[in-house]
Order: structure tokens, then sequence, then C-alpha cells
């Protein structure tokens, strides 16, 4: 993987990316995501997401049950026959994928299923989303899964 150093980097500054997430919770909403979001424009202009696909290879996405039905139609299943083909309740009772990497991800890490894909995959890694202060704790777990996070990080130093 490409971006294999970004994670490592990731990592080692596990103690200070934790003091930066409570930094990070007493700012004010509008500051914190315009923090996050231009961090993420300028990453993601280095960053290929088709050079790594870590998140599809190591994690799932939780489906929605709309996500379940477009892919369902897709596949010209029942959602019932998607759901035992592919998906398994995990513990917070969400549908998650039942194996790593996810079924959907082809050998040159495009996606089988990209414009029907869950709004989760859509969404990810989340860091240009509004209310930031609201998912802290698992953007700075996805600076261990996603090298662009990891480098958003590295940005607030």
């Amino acid at each position: 993987m490409e971006y294999q150093d970004d994670l490592i980097v990731a990592k080692a500054q596990s103690k200070f990316n934790k003091k930066k997430i409570e930094q990070f919770a007493r700012m004010r909403d509008k500051e914190l995501d315009s923090l996050f979001h231009d961090a993420h424009e300028e990453v993601f202009e280095e960053i290929d997401c088709l050079k790594c696909a870590n998140c599809c290879k190591t994690t799932s996405p939780i489906f929605r049950d709309v996500d379940i039905k477009r892919l369902s139609k897709k596949f010209k299943v029942s959602t019932g026959h998607f759901i035992d083909q592919y998906l398994h309740l995990d513990e917070e009772h969400d549908y998650v994928l039942n194996s790593s990497p996810c079924t959907f991800l082809m050998a040159d890490n495009t996606c089988a299923v990209y414009e029907d894909r869950p709004l989760a995959c859509r969404e990810y890694p989340h860091t240009d989303r509004k209310k930031m202060k609201q998912i802290l704790k698992l953007t700075l777990k996805n600076t261990e899964i996603c090298p662009a996070v990891a480098r958003i990080f590295e940005r607030f130093k």
C-alpha cells in the first residue's frame, strides 16, 4: 500500500492526537468544522484513494436499510437474500459485511458497486462533514485506517 508510512506515523502520534482531540472538543463547532474541511481539501489534492483502499480492505461500512434495498435491487435479489449473502449484525446491531476485504472491492481497488455503494462509503472518511465535534473519537480511530485522515492530523501538529 502506497500510503503505509502515513498510518505508521499516525500510530506513533497517538498520544499527541488524543491531546489534540481534547483541544478540538473545546473549539466552537464552526471553527472546528472549518479547520477540518480546509485540511480535508488540501489532503485530498495529494491522496489517491485508488492507490490505497485500506478502508475497503480492513473495515466494513454500516449498511442502512436504504443501502440494503438499493444493492438488493442492483443484484435483483430480495433484501433477505442480500443480507444472508453478504451481511451480519454487529454488536451494536448494525448491518456490516461478513468479511474483509469488502466483497465488492475489485483487484484494481475500484468498487464493483460504486454508484450504489452505502452512504457510509460515500461519506468516508467523514472529515468534511458538519459537526465534526460529534465524531472526534471516530476520526482519531480513522487515522489508523485512512492515510488521508492521518495526514490531516499531521497538519494539526
